[in-house]
């Protein structure tokens, strides 16, 4: 058997395997993730074993890894599209997990069949390996329906499109951003509301760089019922207003509850969704 001959049927055995894969296919395993360190920056450093005592390649274990590749780049023949993009797969916590969930953490993405094991991508590490490699792992679904491999594929957009908000308006949803961090998860009544939120988005008029501005913010319930445990979504709306008072060149700011059959595509589209991980990166009120 000739070299060419040889390369191209254990091309094809590799590309008959990856026939079955998708994008958010996982793989458990005892898994490194390999990356350049800072040497001189210890923070980044912890669980990290380098190559060479002097090179500043190194791994770190995690507990798997999942495919970010595109699904139809991930299946051409590997002689053609020869790499595959993966994220490494790390544990949360049961709120942030819900957090996740909701695409609240950008940061990261949610893959139902691992969610009992709290096991969840994380989107600010991606590593490239070949193909073959990928080939010899046993491959671990991550979802089963339609709707969740939209929604992982969404999460991986949401990670690269999401939008800037301005330094002043990050300041003015401080208090909401806590408000929502710490009721989230709690089994009181407003905890229980913050749930059945699929999202929040919001809509800056007549734009972002404007002065003044007006703002809406749309919270959008999971539930069609208009009232919540037998309280009325209003009331639980005015408590998460009162955390947003007009400020500076935000003069008015008016919100809603309301479902996806209720608010419009337009305003849907015009509008841009608040999440926790960006507000976490903002300036401080004692800064």
């Amino acid at each position: 058997m000739s070299a060419d001959t040889d390369r191209n049927a254990r091309a094809a055995a590799v590309d008959a395997t990856l026939a079955q894969w998708r994008q958010g296919d996982c793989f458990l395993g005892d898994c490194w993730f390999v990356h350049r360190f800072a040497k001189d920056f210890p923070t980044t450093n912890e669980g990290l074993f380098a190559a060479q005592d002097d090179a500043d390649l190194a791994e770190q274990q995690v507990v798997g890894f999942v495919v970010v590749t595109q699904t139809c780049d991930l299946v051409r023949k590997c002689l053609e599209r020869p790499f595959v993009e993966l994220c490494p797969l790390v544990e949360v916590d049961a709120g942030r997990l819900i957090e996740i969930e909701k695409g609240w953490r950008p940061g990261y993405a949610y893959l139902p069949l691992l969610a009992p094991r709290r096991l969840v991508a994380d989107l600010d590490r991606v590593m490239t390996v070949e193909k073959p490699v990928v080939a010899t792992w046993a491959r671990v679904q991550g979802w089963t329906t339609d709707s969740d491999a939209r929604a992982f594929a969404l999460a991986l957009a949401r990670k690269r499109e999401r939008f800037a908000f301005p330094d002043d308006f990050n300041a003015l949803v401080d208090k909401l951003k806590d408000r929502l961090g710490d009721k989230h998860n709690k089994a009181s009544d407003e905890g229980r509301a913050l749930r059945e939120l699929d999202e929040i988005r919001i809509y800056a008029s007549p734009s972002w760089d404007s002065t003044p501005v007006d703002l809406m913010f749309h919270f959008i319930r999971i539930d069609s019922d208009i009232t919540f445990e037998g309280r009325n979504w209003g009331d639980l709306l005015q408590g998460w207003l009162k955390l947003v008072p007009s400020r500076g060149r935000f003069k008015r700011i008016n919100g809603h509850v309301v479902t996806l059959t209720d608010i419009t595509a337009a305003d849907y589209a015009s509008s841009y969704p608040l999440d926790l991980d960006h507000l976490s990166m903002t300036t401080k009120k004692s800064e």
